[in-house]
């Protein structure tokens, strides 16, 4: 299978790539090609692409995987962040629709990103897929037209949506900028850590990817979330334990909205998500409670 990937090179993209690398062929959109060991296991099966400007269409691709966007919470949200977060999002999964809706021999397959962020904050109730009482805010703006954009070539493909958690990876992502405090035994919830938090183990993120591409059956909304969120206080406590360390700290959420402005609403309000969709499918989830993820991501 020849699959055109986009975000190839961050978290999702790296992990799904180096797990496959022996089974598809990967052109990996980068606007920069480097040096491929510095992301992957192997340098097998893997071309670049630096533009889709001299594609007319993706006929020569069975899948697309649409993973690319400039991290949300990588710096403080100004309106240039605000929109080099959207247009990153927004403008390539645009051109991608255009490309297949201009192929005469589409991919058959097309999986492209989205984020829990969709639902904006909720309260304690669990949410699933089918969920439509958004709280309108720039997480679910952003989330919103990335979805909207992703739909405009549904007509020519099968279009799966992966509606991500927090991904939990000891190298990348959140649980790394996590660990350096929990390990000086500075760690604990954040405010009053009633908020929920939907996670999922990386390692059940690609093999839920690959389930989507290799189940026909499979199309619309996805909730990328392990089947057990917890509380933001459960997660705390949680991830001392499993690093042997105090759980006594606060961060109170006056102190979050000085450090991080609006960008802090993500850590003081969350969302109670389950996976409906990919369970009535029948995924079978590898890391399905959090001890048992942070066990194995922390003892590697």
């Amino acid at each position: 299978m020849k699959i055109l990937i986009t975000g190839g090179t961050g978290l999702i993209g790296s992990a799904f790539i180096n797990a496959f690398q022996h089974k598809y062929h990967f052109d990996v959109l980068s606007r920069q090609p480097v040096d491929s060991g510095c992301y992957f296991n192997k340098k097998d099966n893997i071309s670049w692409l630096t533009n889709l400007a001299k594609l007319s269409d993706l006929n020569k691709y069975d899948a697309v995987i649409n993973l690319a966007g400039e991290p949300i919470v990588n710096k403080r949200w100004n309106l240039e962040q605000k929109r080099s977060i959207c247009q990153s999002r927004w403008k390539l999964t645009s051109t991608l629709s255009k490309l297949i809706n201009d192929s005469s021999s589409p991919p058959h397959t097309f999986i492209s990103g989205s984020a829990i962020g969709y639902y904006g904050r909720q309260g304690t109730e669990a949410i699933d897929e089918s969920f439509d009482q958004f709280y309108p805010e720039f997480s679910h703006k952003i989330c919103k037209v990335w979805e909207e954009k992703a739909s405009l070539a549904q007509d020519k493909t099968r279009l799966c949506i992966m509606r991500t958690g927090i991904v939990l990876d000891k190298h990348q992502g959140a649980l790394k900028k996590m660990l350096p405090a929990y390990k000086f035994g500075l760690g604990g919830r954040l405010s009053h850590g009633n908020q929920y938090m939907s996670w999922i183990h990386i390692d059940d993120v690609v093999a839920a990817i690959d389930f989507l591409l290799t189940h026909n059956a499979c199309r619309g909304h996805y909730n990328f979330t392990a089947p057990n969120p917890v509380t933001n206080r459960e997660f705390s406590k949680t991830l001392a334990s499993t690093l042997r360390r105090p759980n006594i700290a606060t961060m109170p959420g006056f102190a979050l909205r000085l450090l991080f402005g609006e960008m802090s609403d993500l850590l003081l309000f969350g969302q109670r998500v389950v996976p409906k969709n990919l369970l009535e499918q029948e995924f079978k989830f590898t890391y399905p409670e959090l001890k048992m993820a942070l066990t194995h991501l922390l003892s590697k």
